[in-house]
């Protein structure tokens, strides 16, 4: 009977470690998308000049031509 319960109590303890090591590779994948967007995103900042919004003076000028 013991030898049973050390069984069973081992092989609950190796699905608990498969469960943490599948969260551990998901929690990754997941960190170094993330940073792998972040780091686009802000490239692509760099690269596009940034529009100037109008003043309402200018939308006037633009209205009186």
């Amino acid at each position: 009977m013991r030898y049973l319960t050390l069984t069973l109590a081992f092989s609950l303890l190796q699905g608990c470690a498969v469960v943490a090591v599948a969260d551990l590779a998901v929690t990754s994948v997941a960190t170094v998308a993330k940073a792998g967007v972040k780091t686009v995103g802000a490239a692509v900042d760099l690269v596009t000049p940034e529009k100037k919004p109008e003043t309402e003076k200018s939308k006037d000028k633009a209205k009186d031509k």
